[in-house]
């Protein structure tokens, strides 16, 4: 089914879905393609609309997953009286919206991301929703945690993810059994639901970060990954994260993508 989602302001699908928060869509053409909640969606912007074409038809859920609700305006103009580093970041890549994935999707993929590059990050995820996943309408869904949870490290051999699949495996335990309860870690403030996290083996600051920032909305999350640490040594040597404020992670969205862009800085 198609849908529409008219939007005021800035809003760049590319830049959204390239930033390095998500790992299961890739570009046709002008098309996006993804895999979202167990359905496949194909979306592309035209006219200040978002058209979605996808079999889950709840345009509310979209509008969520997209993250249309929060005032990234309102934001951005606070953000870019910071300093004139994130504001040259912000006008350059002027768009980015902070996606609302599911928990375990996101710890999993993250886990998978550690010392990684996007591809095999990619490859790595694909192969697990292949072998484990199940078969519908075209796509593999990404297995449960319950489902993972009762495989040994020898079966996870077959998605060729290293040292992360005990990881893998620890954190589908942790959360099948609901030692890790994600309706405590969204009540919980960033810092104390980073130490619940950090409680996976495996999960350290910086994946906890992604993990808080891209599967549970706290926008105050701050991921230091290669990139953002270079930006942190040449620009903010001396700043605290409290420097950045309560959006800290949406500035980091456009600070690591700057920095990635721009190679010759550093």
């Amino acid at each position: 089914m198609s849908l529409k989602i008219k939007f005021c302001g800035n809003f760049n699908l590319d830049k959204t879905l390239n930033c390095g928060q998500c790992f299961r869509w890739y570009k046709v053409g002008d098309v996006w393609n993804g895999v979202v909640s167990g359905y496949a969606i194909n979306c592309w912007v035209d006219n200040s609309e978002l058209n979605i074409d996808s079999k889950l038809d709840d345009l509310n859920f979209w509008i969520n997953y997209f993250d249309f609700d929060t005032d990234y305006g309102f934001i951005l103009d606070n953000a870019r009286k910071i300093d004139t580093v994130i504001s040259r970041a912000i006008s350059e890549n002027s768009g980015i919206h902070v996606l609302r994935q599911e928990p375990w999707e996101t710890i999993c993929s993250f886990i998978i991301s550690q010392n990684n590059n996007i591809k095999r990050i990619s490859g790595i995820i694909n192969s697990l929703c292949k072998n484990f996943g199940k078969y519908k309408s075209g796509i593999y869904t990404f297995p449960g945690a319950d489902i993972i949870s009762r495989l040994s490290i020898d079966d996870l051999d077959v998605i060729k993810a290293g040292f992360r699949a005990k990881y893998i495996l620890n954190a589908a335990q942790k959360v099948s059994s609901g030692v890790i309860d994600f309706d405590k870690i969204h009540r919980l403030n960033t810092e104390n639901a980073s130490k619940k996290l950090q409680s996976i083996q495996g999960i350290g600051p910086k994946v906890a970060s992604c993990i808080l920032l891209y599967g549970f909305h706290k926008l105050d999350a701050f991921p230091i990954d290669t990139w953002m640490k270079k930006v942190i040594l040449k620009f903010y040597k001396n700043m605290d994260q409290d420097y950045f404020g309560k959006y800290a992670g949406v500035i980091q969205q456009y600070l690591f993508l700057w920095s990635r862009n721009h190679p010759d800085l550093f």
